[in-house]
C-alpha cells in the first residue's frame, strides 16, 4: 500500500533574490468564475479571505508550481531550444531567451514567497536525452538540481526508461552507477522527491515499479498526486529499456487510484500525466479559452482529460513540449484545468487550487493558472551555479574536445532537416566502414535533440563543433546497426511514416544522400508516400532486391512505429551513433574547409 507523506521536512526552502512582479491569469471560462457564494460568506464571517489571516477560514489557497520535460537541461538550451514565443497586446509576437536551472531556481523561489501552502510538481522526462553536462554522468547532476529546486513530486516519463527500470530505481533511491562507479567522493544519494509510476507494472508481480501516488499534507490540507506516463512508452523507448515492464491505460489507472485516494479521505487530487497536446498557437501565453482563441488544444490529452474521473481536480501534462493553460470538460461536462510548461525549464506554471477545508475538495470554479517565462534577467541562484561548476569541471576534458567544423547553423527543423541529412550521411559512411555494400541510412527525427549552432558555446571559437555539442544532438547512446531489407520492405517503411500509429502525427525519417522520393501531404495515410517515386541513386527500388541499411538500434528494433524495420535480416551491431557522427565530422571538415548545411532536398514535399 503506498504511503502518504508530509512535505519534505528535511529541506528548508530558501527564498532569496529580488521579488518578481507576476500576474496570474485565470484561463478561459474559469477566468470569469468566482468562488461559490458560501466561500465569500465564510470569508466575511471570519474577517479574511482564503486562509491568509490569523485563523483558519474554510477556504485555503494552495499554490501548485509545475514544469515538465526538463531533460537534464541544467544550462540554458542553445538556439531555438532556449527561446519561447510571446503574444504581445497588439497581436504581434516576440521571442524571449529562457531556461537554465540557475534562473529557474530564482523564479520558483520568488514565486513561493508569501505562499505558505506551496507544492512543486513535474510531469515527467526530468532526465534522459540530456546534454552532456548531465547525460555524461547518467543524469545524477539533474537529480541533484531537482533536489535543490525543492521539487516535491513528479511522474515518470518515457525517457526515465532510456536506461531501464533498474537505473530509474537507482536515480530514485541512490547509489553509485553499477559499471562506472561514483563520479565524486560522495555517494549519490538519489532523489529527495518521489517518482510516481502508477501505470508501469512489473510483469512478474503485476504491481507498479514505483509509488503510484503521493499525498502532500500541511495543517490539515491534503492534496493527492497520481503519476503516469503515456501507455505508448514501449513504442518510443528501446526494447531493452522497457524489458519486463507493462504500461497500462492512463485513464483507467488514474481513475483506479483516484478511488483509492478517496477511500483514504483524500478528496483533492492532481494527475501528473506524461502525455500532452497541441495548442492552436505556439505562444506560451496563448489563452485556449479566450473568446475567438481558435481550436484550443488537440491531441491525445484531450480524450484522456475528457474521460478521467471528475474526482481529479487538475491535470499537469507534458511529453509534447508545448505550452498551454486550457480547460477541458471532465466526464460531467465541467471545465477542468490542463497545463503544460513547454520543455527544458523554459517555463513554469503557477496554479492556484482553492481547498475547501469543510469538504476536503478543491473549489474547481476558482482554479486559476498561468505559464511564466524563466527569463534570464534575474540573479542566478548561487547554489545552482556551484552545482553546474562542479559537474562542468568533471565534464570539461571530454566535452571541450573539438570534433569538427561547420560554416553555419545546421538546423533540425522541417519535414526534412539539414541536420537530419547530415546524421543520415554520417551513419551511411559509418555503415560502409563495417560493410562496403551498405546502400543507405535512415534516421528518426525524434533522435535529433538539438541543432548544431555556428556561434561558439564556450571558448572553442565560432564554427567549431565540440564533443559536448555533438552529445547534445545525439545523447541516447544507440548503436548504428546494419540490416538487410527488400525494396518492397523499404517502401513499406516509408509508408509507415504516415500510416498506422504515425498517421495522425507523421514521423518523417531523415534519409542519406542518394535516396529520394515524393511525399504528397494532400493525400491521406500511406498514400502520402508516392511509391513509384522512390529512387536510390536515380534508379527505382527493385521490390525483390536486397538492400543493406544503416540505422540506429532504436529504429532497427521497430521503434517509433516502424515494425517493418524490426523484420530486417543479417543484423550487424556497430558502434554508438555519436561516434559515427564524430568520425564523419572529423573526416569531412576542417577549420579552412568546414561542412556546409545540407540542402535538405532529398524528399520532395507536395502540400
Amino acid at each position: 500500500m503506498p504511503v502518504t507523506a508530509q512535505p519534505h521536512q528535511s529541506r528548508r526552502r530558501r527564498r532569496t533574490g529580488v521579488l518578481l512582479a507576476a500576474t496570474v491569469v485565470t484561463a478561459g471560462a474559469l477566468a470569469a468564475a468566482a468562488l461559490p457564494a458560501s466561500a465569500n460568506a465564510d470569508a466575511n464571517r471570519h474577517g479574511h479571505g482564503h486562509g491568509h489571516g490569523h485563523g483558519q477560514s474554510r477556504y485555503q489557497d494552495v499554490q501548485l508550481l509545475s514544469f515538465n520535460d526538463l531533460h537534464g537541461n541544467l544550462e540554458p538550451p542553445a538556439g531555438s531550444s532556449g527561446r519561447v514565443t510571446e503574444v504581445q497586446p497588439d497581436g504581434t509576437t516576440k521571442t524571449i531567451d529562457a531556461g537554465g536551472v540557475e534562473y529557474l531556481a530564482t523564479h520558483l523561489r520568488e514565486a513561493r514567497k508569501g505562499n505558505r501552502y506551496s507544492v512543486t510538481a513535474a510531469g515527467g522526462d526530468m532526465v534522459g536525452a540530456s546534454p552532456l553536462l548531465s547525460g555524461l554522468f547518467h543524469d545524477e547532476p539533474a537529480i541533484e538540481a531537482l533536489n535543490q529546486l525543492d521539487l516535491d513530486v513528479t511522474s515518470v516519463g518515457n525517457h526515465e526508461f532510456d536506461e531501464g527500470a533498474k537505473e530509474l530505481a537507482r536515480l530514485q533511491k541512490g547509489g553509485c552507477h553499477p559499471t562506472e562507479g561514483c563520479y565524486t567522493d560522495k555517494r549519490f544519494k538519489g532523489a529527495d522527491f518521489p517518482y510516481l509510476a502508477a501505470n508501469v507494472l512489473d510483469e512478474k508481480t503485476r504491481k507498479p515499479i514505483l509509488k503510484p501516488y503521493w499525498v502532500w499534507k500541511k495543517n490539515g490540507v491534503k492534496v493527492g498526486f497520481i503519476g503516469v506516463t503515456l501507455e505508448g512508452t514501449p513504442n518510443i523507448v528501446s526494447a531493452e529499456g522497457v524489458k519486463g515492464l507493462s504500461f497500462k491505460d492512463e485513464v483507467e489507472t488514474i481513475n483506479k487510484y483516484a478511488k483509492e485516494l478517496q477511500r483514504q479521505g483524500v478528496k483533492s487530487i492532481v494527475a501528473l500525466i506524461h502525455e500532452g497536446g497541441f495548442p492552436a498557437s505556439t505562444s506560451y501565453n496563448y489563452d485556449c479559452d479566450a473568446p475567438g482563441a481558435g481550436d484550443g488544444v488537440s491531441g491525445p490529452i484531450v480524450d484522456i482529460a475528457k474521460n478521467i474521473t471528475p474526482q481529479v481536480d487538475a491535470l499537469v501534462t507534458g511529453h509534447t513540449h508545448n505550452a498551454y493553460v486550457c480547460t477541458i470538460p471532465d466526464p460531467a461536462g465541467k471545465p477542468r484545468m490542463v497545463t503544460s510548461a513547454a520543455s527544458f525549464g523554459r517555463l513554469y506554471t503557477d496554479t492556484t487550487l482553492t481547498y475547501d477545508r469543510r469538504t476536503g475538495d478543491i473549489a474547481r470554479t476558482s482554479v486559476k493558472s498561468a505559464n511564466h517565462v524563466v527569463t534570464r534577467d534575474v540573479p542566478k541562484a548561487p547554489d545552482m551555479t556551484r552545482l553546474i561548476d562542479k559537474w562542468g569541471t568533471l565534464a570539461a576534458p571530454i566535452g571541450n574536445r573539438a570534433v569538427g567544423h561547420i560554416s553555419a547553423d545546421i538546423s533540425r527543423d522541417g519535414t526534412e532537416s539539414p541536420l537530419g541529412d547530415l546524421i543520415a550521411d554520417a551513419q551511411l559512411a559509418y555503415g560502409r566502414t563495417q560493410d562496403p555494400e551498405t546502400d543507405l541510412a535512415l534516421m528518426n527525427p525524434g533522435g535529433i535533440r538539438a541543432p548544431l549552432t555556428y556561434a561558439a558555446s564556450g571558448a572553442e571559437g565560432d564554427g567549431v563543433v565540440t564533443y559536448a555539442e555533438g552529445f547534445t544532438v545525439q545523447p541516447f547512446a544507440n548503436t548504428v546497426n546494419l540490416k538487410d531489407y527488400t525494396g518492397a520492405q523499404l517502401v513499406q517503411v516509408l509508408k509507415e511514416q504516415v500510416s498506422g500509429p504515425n498517421e495522425a502525427a507523421p514521423k518523417i525519417l531523415q534519409v542519406s544522400s542518394g535516396l529520394t522520393y515524393t511525399l504528397d501531404l494532400t493525400k491521406t495515410g500511406a498514400d502520402r508516400v508516392v511509391a513509384d517515386s522512390v529512387r536510390l541513386n536515380g534508379a527505382p527500388l527493385d521490390p525483390s532486391a536486397t538492400y543493406r541499411v544503416a540505422s540506429n538500434s532504436f529504429l532497427a528494433g521497430g521503434g517509433d512505429g516502424f515494425p517493418t524495420l524490426n523484420q530486417g535480416a543479417n543484423e550487424l551491431v556497430g558502434a554508438d551513433d555519436l561516434a559515427a557522427l564524430e568520425q564523419y565530422l572529423t573526416a569531412n571538415s576542417s577549420a579552412t574547409d568546414p561542412i556546409e548545411p545540407p540542402a535538405a532536398d532529398r524528399i520532395t514535399v507536395v502540400r
